[in-house]
């Protein structure tokens, strides 16, 4: 399994309006795509100097079916994000491997 996770900052002024556009719009569209088996938003709680930091986790099964993703809908998602809030976040993106995980 691969976690595709995305680390972003935002802006305080905006920051209700995007968590409820992220958990209406943005996540299902990356969802809805049927790279991903499922999803998380995550509160950094360490102190940033100003905004509020998020990771947002998406697991898909194999590493081609998130370069697929990358190629035939990440450029359009991520575009929809930054025009909609330009210069109001920083983001980065890391890519892991899962290599264990237990449930209960």
């Amino acid at each position: 399994m691969i976690l595709y996770n995305v680390t972003i900052n935002i802006d305080d002024e905006v920051h209700d309006e995007w968590l409820s556009w992220m958990k209406e719009v943005h996540i299902p569209d990356v969802m809805n795509t049927g790279y991903f088996v499922e999803n998380k938003i995550c509160k950094i709680l360490a102190e940033s100097e100003g905004g509020v930091s998020y990771s947002i986790q998406y697991l898909c099964k194999s590493m081609d079916e998130l370069e697929n993703y990358q190629k035939e809908h990440a450029p359009r998602l991520q575009k929809e994000h930054t025009d909609k809030y330009a210069g109001r976040f920083a983001a980065f993106r890391t890519l892991l491997e899962v290599v264990h995980k237990q449930d209960k």
